[in-house]
């Protein structure tokens, strides 16, 4: 082999290196449905169907959602992409939604609870996921605040050994409670698995207008708008395949 083919081939291996590239995503470890480390939630698996489409390897940065988690993964570059973030979320630069959902009721099929009117609400044992110390910080919170329903809701912080929304479904199978009322992507994926029912959740009327549904994105850094447009591009083309990811996990979905 002569020396200037060998040196052809080096330069062809190091233009190749060059132009491979990986889709870094940032996700908590253990936060099913939506993400695991053994890659086993939607989320997962959407961002390889993406990474994919768009010719990259996919490299998952586990990091728990904790505070400041924007600033310490997108912001330091830790990663390029964060699956799962309302659309229209200000502090990164969001591709267009690939789901819209909504909160949910969850209830044992035998006694149904389908609406913030029921007469029996206030003497109901409610589970209701809680971001923070306030029971009123989530549209659910709200509602039963606003109907004299909080005597007996039981918060559910989202630290824990495990997702709120599955210890949530859990108390609700075991008669613990009544009901609980819990975001849709979180709820359908447990909910399905314990035989239970799910109905989707509307603000009652004297709150009408407070949002239970939002729309889904992905997230990467602001100022990133290529790689922003290349992953709207890859959303749109693969989005049979987005939507069937999505149905495995019995995740609640509206238009």
């Amino acid at each position: 082999m002569s020396l200037r083919f060998l040196s052809l081939l080096l330069l062809v291996g190091v233009v190749l290196a060059a132009e491979a590239k990986d889709l870094r995503v940032c996700a908590e470890p253990d936060n099913l449905p939506f993400s695991h480390e053994d890659g086993s939630g939607f989320e997962n698996r959407i961002a390889a169907v993406l990474a994919q489409e768009i010719e990259a390897g996919l490299r998952f940065e586990w990091q728990p959602q904790r505070r400041a988690f924007v600033r310490k993964t997108l912001g330091e570059g830790l990663c390029d992409a964060w699956m799962g973030v309302p659309a229209g979320f200000e502090r990164v630069l969001a591709t267009r939604p690939y789901y819209r959902s909504t909160y949910v009721f969850v209830f044992p099929k035998t006694r149904p609870l389908l609406s913030f009117e029921a007469q029996d609400l206030r003497a109901l044992r409610i589970g209701v996921q809680l971001p923070g110390n306030d029971l009123a910080a989530t549209p659910p919170g709200h509602a039963l605040a606003a109907k004299g329903a909080v005597e007996k809701v039981v918060g559910y912080t989202v630290y824990g050994e495990r997702p709120a929304a599955a210890r949530i479904v859990d108390a609700v199978a075991k008669g613990e409670l009544d009901a609980g009322v819990v975001w849709g992507p979180a709820a359908g994926f447990f909910a399905a698995k314990a035989a239970l029912g799910v109905a989707h959740a509307k603000a009652p009327a004297e709150l009408d207008g407070l949002p239970f549904e939002f729309a889904i994105s992905i997230g990467v850094k602001r100022g990133q708008k290529a790689l922003r447009d290349e992953l709207d591009a890859a959303l749109e083309k693969r989005k049979p395949e987005i939507d069937a990811i999505l149905a495995d996990y019995a995740v609640p979905r509206v238009r």
